[in-house]
């Protein structure tokens, strides 16, 4: 079961609660969501969400994701990261960590 994250918005991760399925705007412009192992939720949070507040780390069992998931190459950080090209089903979200 490996396992994967994406930080985002409380209020993001809420609406997703409703709806059944969380998304974000990556998907529609880049066809998926951007995640990260888990040792490089670090650097994610210091290059993207610097000084944000109310945000949430979900943990995501990809055995449970009905989209599939790729570890890409990202050139700009010369790492490769994991990718969810579709939706996230809420029921693959296993923890949700208030950061």
């Amino acid at each position: 079961m490996p396992i994967i994250y994406h930080v985002t918005p409380a209020a993001e991760w809420n609406v997703a609660k409703q709806k059944g399925f969380y998304e974000h705007l990556s998907l529609i412009d880049e066809g998926f969501i951007h995640c990260s192992q888990e040792h490089q939720v670090a650097g994610v949070l210091e290059r993207y969400f610097a000084g944000k507040t109310d945000l949430v780390k979900l943990t995501i069992d990809t055995d449970k994701l009905t989209s599939k998931f790729v570890f890409d190459w990202s050139p700009s950080t010369a790492d490769t990261f994991p990718h969810v090209y579709g939706p996230i089903n809420i029921d693959a979200v296993i923890d949700v960590i208030a950061l």
